[in-house]
């Protein structure tokens, strides 16, 4: 069991470019061996709630896309059910104004799902240790924030 766990920790390490000095080992700052077991593990958890918190964002930010559609769907039905054009136009207008500041309010909120779980999960794994950020992949929350902001 300890060897197969050194081998994930070895490949994780190899993937994420981290060196080691002997099978499921890093070096510290001094360039002693240190065990990245006791890391994977206190890492571990704090991806699961990262991906946890995310996911859970995600949920949100799909429902809030949701409603605005149909509250959308909704309002131009009535709009276009108005008995002048001018009352139609000014319906429609209203109707792509909420739905737009609708969407600009559901993608801040995801915006800041993710910087709230990233934060949470940087923290997390600055209290495993300096070990820790060479199994971690928080150099990827850049490509999740680029994808938020597009």
């Amino acid at each position: 069991m300890m060897h197969s766990l050194a081998g994930v920790a070895a490949g994780i390490m190899a993937f994420f470019g981290a060196s080691t000095t002997a099978l499921g080992h890093l070096p510290d700052q001094r360039g002693h061996a240190t065990s990245t077991v006791p890391a994977i593990s206190c890492v571990a958890p704090a991806v699961a709630a990262r991906e946890q918190a995310l996911g859970a964002g995600m949920t949100t930010y799909t429902q809030n896309l949701n409603a605005a559609y149909a509250a959308r769907a909704t309002a131009l039905a009535s709009a276009y059910s108005q008995n002048t054009s001018d009352a139609a136009r000014k319906a429609v207008k209203s109707a792509w104004a909420t739905f737009g500041a609708a969407l600009r309010i559901a993608h801040k909120d995801w915006v800041k799902a993710q910087k709230d779980a990233w934060g949470q999960f940087r923290t997390a794994v600055k209290a495993c240790g300096p070990s820790a950020s060479a199994v971690a992949d928080s150099s990827n929350a850049g490509m999740e924030e680029s994808a938020a902001t597009q």
